[in-house]
């Protein structure tokens, strides 16, 4: 995955470890493209790849638009941005930090 994104000359590739913080996936990627093109362009070779391994499905949202681009990948979770919308989202921020622990116990993640 992250040599498709390497080859695709994605910028800024951060891999978060989702290991105790959810159940959706064990790791999340986010990457910047620089246009709406270049994101489009790097989620389908993704898809491409990803099939070609033997996912049987990639589910994709915002390939239309290309400014936010999600690819569910299992056990992985790709973020495909332009650069202001990262910003905007600022994703790793929010993943990458715990929540203080709730009353009972429970530790809280955002």
């Amino acid at each position: 995955m992250e040599a498709s994104l390497d080859d695709d000359k994605a910028e800024d590739v951060v891999v978060i470890d989702l290991a105790g913080k959810t159940t959706i996936a064990d790791f999340m990627v986010v990457a910047t493209g620089r246009s709406q093109r270049h994101v489009g362009a790097m989620a389908d070779h993704l898809i491409e790849k990803l099939k070609a391994e033997g996912l049987i499905s990639v589910p994709a949202e915002g390939m239309r638009q290309g400014d936010w681009v999600l690819l569910d990948a299992g056990d992985v979770v790709v973020h495909l941005f332009r650069p202001e919308v990262r910003a905007f989202y600022n994703l790793e921020k929010m993943w990458r930090h715990r929540v203080p622990e709730a009353e009972s116990g429970e530790e809280l993640i955002a």
